[in-house]
């Protein structure tokens, strides 16, 4: 078994993603902090929820968990308790609130976040499209794009597209490269379809050579040079304008923080 001086489990009676994007957004807080995830969905029995909290206190880690079924949130209490375990619960303060303050009762149903509504097909085949479309690999779907990002290496375009993906919206992501020319079909878009992504030069300089170094590639690199940067940021800006698109300076911005932006516009752009 692998082991991390830094290690989170994350366990649900669901599919978990809910408990990931607590955590990935905790994450994001703590940039020079290398930190390996391992997501267990669907636990059902106790027997498996006390191997996977074992195991993360042979690493030392902690548990980040949404159980909803009150045997198992007894279980996972008891053993923290035994294994000397720090346990996160994401969903009880929550559902206590509810309970306290609405006078109701939880359903204690795993999974009724995910029930197959058109909410749900909406987003899998959202996630679904960005997938087969990162870095510009299927031109012929951009017509059918909900959101077109367009930026410099290092931009955080793929995350950036996966995380609006989870909100039903269908994301295309392109390099902004001098050497390449952009597809002619971006200039039909509607402007407030594309959006795009810069950076301030220093901080871009700093990314790509921990990028390079993460890499064990030479740092003398031309992608990491700030005179390259300059001028990828200078191409891009005029790129930009050409399309008339909103441009975002991402320089120190968490996803979620640039994600809003993109669907304020977007939201503005409906009224």
């Amino acid at each position: 078994m692998e082991h991390s001086s830094q290690f989170i489990t994350i366990c649900s009676d669901s599919l978990g993603d809910t408990a990931e994007a607590v955590v990935q957004a905790v994450i994001h807080q703590f940039r020079n902090s290398p930190v390996t995830i391992r997501r267990y969905g669907n636990v059902r029995h106790e027997d498996e929820l006390r191997k996977l909290l074992e195991e993360t206190a042979q690493l030392h880690g902690f548990v980040a968990y949404t159980l909803v079924q009150p045997e198992l949130r007894e279980v996972i209490r008891e053993e923290a308790v035994r294994l000397d375990l720090r346990i996160v619960d994401l969903m009880g303060p929550m559902m206590q609130a509810f309970i306290d303050t609405f006078d109701d009762k939880p359903q204690a149903r795993p999974g009724l976040l995910h029930q197959l509504d058109d909410n749900y097909f909406k987003r899998m085949e959202a996630i679904e499209f960005t997938v087969s479309c990162d870095e510009g690999r299927d031109l012929s779907a951009l017509p059918r794009a909900d959101i077109v990002l367009l930026g410099m290496s290092r931009t955080s375009k793929t995350p950036l597209g996966i995380f609006l993906a989870h909100r039903g919206n269908k994301v295309l992501n392109l390099a902004a490269v001098p050497e390449m020319a952009p597809p002619s079909q971006l200039f039909t878009l509607p402007p407030n379809r594309v959006f795009g992504l810069t950076m301030k030069p220093e901080m871009m300089l700093k990314i790509r050579s921990e990028r390079l170094r993460a890499l064990h590639l030479p740092e003398t690199s031309q992608y990491a040079s700030l005179a390259r940067i300059e001028d990828e940021i200078q191409y891009s800006n005029v790129l930009f304008g050409k399309l008339g698109c909103p441009v975002i300076d991402i320089t120190n911005k968490a996803i979620e923080e640039t994600a809003g932006i993109i669907m304020g516009y977007i939201a503005d752009s409906e009224d």
